[in-house]
């Protein structure tokens, strides 16, 4: 982790996002797709903004993915029934519109490619500045640990507290009144993030090797098949061609085997599930599952030195998390 040194928290504009749309908007339709910039706050406060001034339900504004909220980010929402030409007037708190255009249906969370990353980190001191980039070029051959950030679980794993309750039937302890349907889907996301990051915890197989037993991704398709030799797929693996994944627990998930199997089996017990009765349904929030790579690579890296400070540039896929870059590449360098 880091210390003295990682992602500021005091500086938005050294913490600068800009979302990768997974399509563009057609120009038709009943919803309307607004591009915003946003400062100091978070997606839902925004989303919610966005709900008052078209004079809708929040549940209605959709978007791809949550952004940072000490930060500069630019990413996509939806609003039904709205003027593209109103959007463009609105006077949001902390947030700005810089686009608009029509679109047949609302946006859906993952409907992003990726996002990229400026990110500048004071006082790095320029022998560790010349660490950092070596690392991160390295990162973007061999890949990082595919782990979900912090901020995915709330102050103290609040967020993941509430998911198993819902998972339970249980009502959290000291909550309030009925969560809306996002937010308990956010809650459970989080549960089931946790029993990722416990699976890659427990491995011990280096990021770029397999095991028999492991559901492994295929990087340019995205298509999943189990590992029935891993001397035959480690080239492959070596490579970056593929990598083995870990669960995002659900219904319709691709269990591994052998080792790997009882290990997402161990990770779900740490997290307070039964391996053998996991709920797999919550009532209006699909829990359907997926598997995730276990490594990620940052793509389009650079990295300016000023002094004592340094500034990245990197590109990530859905669901991968730039402060997980920063403690990989920066956190444990020498100073």
């Amino acid at each position: 982790m880091i210390t003295d040194v990682g992602v500021p928290r005091g500086a938005p504009e050294d913490f600068v996002v800009e979302e990768i749309p997974l399509y563009a908007p057609s120009g038709d339709g009943g919803h309307t797709f607004v591009w915003v910039e946003k400062r100091l706050r978070n997606t839902e406060e925004v989303a919610r903004a966005l709900a008052r001034a078209a004079n809708v339900a929040p549940r209605d504004v959709g978007y791809a993915g949550r952004k940072d909220r000490i930060a500069v980010t630019r990413q996509w929402f939806s609003v039904p029934d709205l003027d593209p030409e109103r959007a463009l007037d609105l006077a949001l708190p902390g947030a700005r519109v810089l686009a608009a255009a029509r679109h047949p249906h609302k946006l859906r969370t993952g409907h992003l490619r990726g996002n990229r990353f400026e990110i500048t980190l004071r006082g790095v001191g320029s022998a560790r500045a010349e660490q950092v980039d070596g690392r991160l070029a390295d990162a973007a051959r061999r890949g990082l640990p595919n782990r979900f950030g912090a901020q995915r679980f709330g102050r103290g794993g609040g967020n993941v507290a509430v998911g198993l309750a819902a998972l339970r039937g249980e009502k959290p302890a000291g909550s309030g009144p009925a969560a809306d349907r996002r937010t308990v889907r956010f809650a459970v996301s989080a549960l089931q993030a946790a029993v990722f990051n416990e699976a890659l915890r427990l491995r011990e197989t280096p990021l770029d090797g397999l095991e028999d037993g492991d559901v492994a991704v295929v990087h340019a398709s995205g298509g999943l098949f189990r590992v029935d030799d891993a001397a035959v797929e480690a080239p492959r693996a070596l490579r970056g061609e593929v990598s083995a994944t870990g669960p995002i627990f659900g219904a319709k998930t691709i269990d591994p085997g052998g080792a790997p199997a009882a290990r997402e089996r161990a990770a779900l017990a740490a997290c307070g599930l039964d391996p053998a009765a996991v709920r797999p349904r919550i009532p209006g929030v699909p829990l359907r599952g997926t598997r995730r790579s276990l490594r990620m690579f940052p793509a389009e890296t650079s990295v300016a030195i000023d002094g004592d400070d340094v500034r990245l540039r990197f590109t990530l896929a859905a669901g991968s998390y730039a402060t997980v870059v920063i403690e990989e590449v920066v956190g444990d360098a020498p100073p």
